[in-house]
């Protein structure tokens, strides 16, 4: 019975095959692969190959022409500018100290204030000093008058040693009275100068004109000379008018800075926002360069009367070198960083060409092209991440910026 079931089977199956056979072309034509199967017969390429577009055969034009957005280069006449970040310094910033041992009488400035040079900060006890000085002129006043009896002995005795009525001993022992009497007399002016200086200590006065600190000791403060703490500092003054600006600038600029400063001053800008560029020249150049980041220190010196710029503060500075008469200049979007190094894309006559160039400086959004591009070409400014060498591409007009977005209101 098995057997007899195989055998069904196998029968069947021999005439569904020839059944397919028979009706080959007519079950083709209506699962839609006739075409593939003539084409395959005629050894030829298939209809969904040979309906490509032409446009998409192309392996540089997958989609056909590239729009993008082009600007042809002009020559023009641009500043030189180093860009760089740059940290606010005051010239001077001195720590007020006491220079004797004693106590705070009166606090004679607030804090935070602008002092000038003189001014009067801080005024300790003198009264020990001015009575040690009280003591010293009277002794002085003695010496004084010891003085004038010891040249008046002198007198008398050389007029008596004339007349052979004295004696060589008295009138050397009278000399020598003098000249002991004299010299005490400088050893106590001496010591008077001394205890006038220390009372010159009992008033602390700015050294500089500049913007005072937190005063961190108040009248009754017992100040000492021996004290290294933190707080030993009675306060701190910055000269703020004029101001430093510290910054770095690369190594490759060096030549140029150095070759501009013989000539005269380099002009600096610190740039604090649109509004706020006070400026300056810089005044100083490290000596040496920094061998791990391959930059050289400057300084600027900048007038800073409105206090605009503050110690500490971080601003944006540009230094101007000169003027490149027939700088080459393209929109910062337009260059691309590739393996090579910086590259653009060149226009010509529909087709976009990768070019090599060397970016010489960067400044207000356009790159100096310091080799690699000519005056009057076509650069692709938007639209370069579709391109490759070579690629036909389409020129369309620039579109304005897309508005930002709007904030999202707050939540709760």
């Amino acid at each position: 019975m098995r057997m007899v079931r195989v055998a069904v089977l196998a029968v069947i199956a021999v005439a569904v095959g020839g059944a397919a056979y028979v009706y080959r072309d007519d079950v083709a034509q209506k699962l839609g692969l006739g075409a593939f199967a003539s084409a395959a017969e005629k050894g030829g390429a298939s209809p969904a190959a040979s309906a490509q577009p032409q446009g998409r055969r192309g392996r540089a034009n997958p989609g056909g022409p590239v729009p993008v957005v082009v600007t042809k280069v002009a020559k023009k006449a641009l500043p030189i500018v180093i860009e760089a970040v740059g940290t606010v310094q005051a010239i001077a910033s001195i720590q007020i100290k006491a220079r004797i041992d004693s106590q705070i009488m009166r606090v004679a400035v607030e804090e935070g204030a602008l002092v000038k040079e003189g001014d009067l900060l801080f005024e300790l006890d003198s009264r020990t000093l001015r009575a040690q000085l009280g003591q010293i002129e009277a002794q002085i006043r003695k010496d004084q008058a010891q003085v004038a009896q010891a040249k008046r002995d002198v007198a008398r005795y050389e007029e008596l040693l004339s007349k052979n009525a004295g004696t060589v001993v008295n009138r050397d022992t009278a000399q020598t009275a003098l000249k002991a009497a004299e010299a005490q007399l400088e050893a106590d002016e001496a010591n008077k100068a001394s205890i006038l200086t220390l009372i010159s200590y009992t008033e602390i006065r700015a050294p500089v004109s500049g913007r005072i600190g937190s005063i961190s000791s108040k009248a009754g403060t017992v100040v000492r000379v021996g004290d290294n703490t933190a707080a030993s500092a009675l306060a701190t003054i910055n000269q703020v008018d004029p101001i430093y600006v510290v910054f770095a600038v690369p190594q490759v600029f060096l030549p140029d800075i150095r070759a501009a400063m013989a000539k005269g001053e380099v002009k600096v800008v610190a740039i604090v926002d649109d509004n706020r560029k006070p400026p300056g020249s810089i005044a100083f150049l490290e000596n040496t360069v920094d061998p791990l980041t391959g930059t050289v220190t400057a300084k600027a010196r900048i007038n800073n009367a409105n206090e605009v710029l503050w110690p500490g503060q971080f601003v944006k500075v540009e230094v101007e070198l000169g003027i490149e008469p027939d700088a080459i200049a393209v929109p910062g979007p337009a260059i691309q960083l590739g393996p090579q190094g910086p590259y653009l894309f060149v226009v010509k006559d529909g087709v976009a060409e990768l070019r090599n160039v060397v970016v010489k400086r960067t400044q207000n959004g356009e790159s100096v092209i310091g080799k690699g591009l000519e005056g009057g070409e076509q650069v692709v400014t938007d639209g370069q991440l579709r391109l490759v060498n070579g690629a036909n591409v389409g020129i369309r007009p620039a579109t304005p910026e897309t508005p930002a977005t709007a904030a999202a209101p707050p939540r709760g």
